[in-house]
């Protein structure tokens, strides 16, 4: 089988749709996407993408826009919330793929480049799957059907089309007891192309710049007892937030205080897609496997989903096992980053009196073997799903 020439329809216009259009349009695919906003949500904030995400856009033919839209990132900084004095920081590699930071509309745009004669609907609301038969199809709002040789769902964290594939899962997102704020301010000029952490009892605060350093993302983390909505785009209050990071230093309160609209979202913990395929259909991104903010791979595992699902659907006999393949490729890697990321979420919170000693070991190890924090992660950074 080849992907060229397959008639598919994506359901979700973001960074796991666009980057799915992308792969396919590349090996043959016709692709029509459909969104349920009005165009392609040019918003947000910052991103990272890391090496193993990096390949995957040089793979698509965006390598160069890539370095020319995004900030290289040369370290990671762990620093005491309270005084902002340094606790480790994790020089990173200066090589070919390498870390970068971008604003997501920069991100979409790109994508949106790799495949520019790629079809899309906007306003477009699924609301029905059928996945059997040679030619699956989904219903929109209204009643229009589109049919297609696949349908791929990368509808996000609500997908329709996951719970057509896994109506038998009763798992319910549950609250993970953490708030996060997401906010852009200007940026001094001469700002250090670098992610900083700040680390506080029960909260953290990372912070980097964007777009040549014009512009300072900020997401903040804090953890609460109860939480009622999910998603992103709840307007925050700048006052609540200073409050909550009141006891932190540095440069941080000067950054809080130049913040005039932000954005506040319960940060949820939801089960991985049983299936993530069934029949002629599939999920990808978020909508097979969300995971928290906390190790930045949210829209790199997307953009690993795509390519290897575009990959799959060459390699297979039919689509059923190109589908199969791709989960079994998949599943147990994207398990496996989204642990990592909740141990993480619990390490930047540490209280006295585990805290101080924490920092003391971190301190020492990055004086004994300067790369051993960053190298702990190497099996998600090195990984390349490009390949060969």
């Amino acid at each position: 089988m080849s992907a060229k020439g397959l008639d598919v329809v994506i359901v979700g216009g973001g960074v796991a749709g666009l980057a799915a259009a992308a792969a396919l349009h590349q090996r043959g695919a016709n692709v029509m996407i459909l969104e349920q906003a009005a165009g392609f949500l040019e918003v947000g904030a910052g991103l990272q993408i890391s090496p193993n995400g990096a390949r995957v856009i040089a793979a698509l033919g965006q390598g160069a826009a890539l370095a020319r839209m995004a900030q290289r990132s040369d370290a990671v900084v762990l620093r005491k919330g309270a005084t902002g004095a340094q606790v480790l920081r994790m020089q990173l590699p200066a090589d070919s793929a390498g870390f970068h930071m971008i604003h997501r509309a920069d991100l979409i745009d790109l994508l949106r480049k790799a495949a520019p004669d790629v079809a899309a609907r906007m306003v477009a609301h699924v609301t029905s799957l059928r996945a059997e038969g040679p030619r699956p199809g989904v219903t929109l709002e209204g009643g229009t059907t589109f049919e297609a040789d696949l349908i791929l769902g990368a509808d996000g964290l609500h997908s329709v089309v996951r719970a057509e594939l896994n109506p038998e899962d009763a798992a319910k997102p549950f609250f993970t007891g953490q708030v996060a704020w997401r906010a852009l301010i200007p940026c001094a000029p001469d700002a250090a192309p670098e992610a900083q952490v700040f680390m506080g009892p029960g909260r953290h605060l990372v912070s980097y710049p964007l777009r040549e350093g014009t512009i300072r993302n900020i997401v903040a983390v804090e953890e609460r007892r109860d939480w009622v909505q999910e998603g992103w785009s709840q307007p925050g209050n700048p006052a609540e937030l200073r409050a909550a990071f009141a006891g932190f230093g540095g440069p941080v309160p000067d950054w809080l205080g130049a913040i005039d609209t932000l954005w506040l979202w319960g940060l949820f913990r939801h089960p991985v897609a049983r299936h993530w395929h069934k029949y002629h259909a599939a999920v990808l991104g978020d909508a097979a496997h969300p995971t928290l903010p906390f190790m930045a791979q949210g829209a790199n595992m997307a953009l690993e989903d795509a390519f290897v699902l575009a990959r799959c659907l060459d390699d297979a006999a039919t689509i059923p096992d190109a589908l199969a393949a791709y989960q079994a490729a998949r599943r147990d890697r994207v398990l496996r980053v989204i642990e990592a990321a909740n141990r993480n979420a619990r390490n930047y919170h540490l209280r006295a009196p585990i805290a101080p000693l924490a920092h003391l070991l971190l301190r020492a190890s990055g004086r004994i073997v300067p790369d051993a924090p960053l190298r702990q992660f190497g099996w998600i950074y090195d990984h390349d799903v490009t390949a060969a």
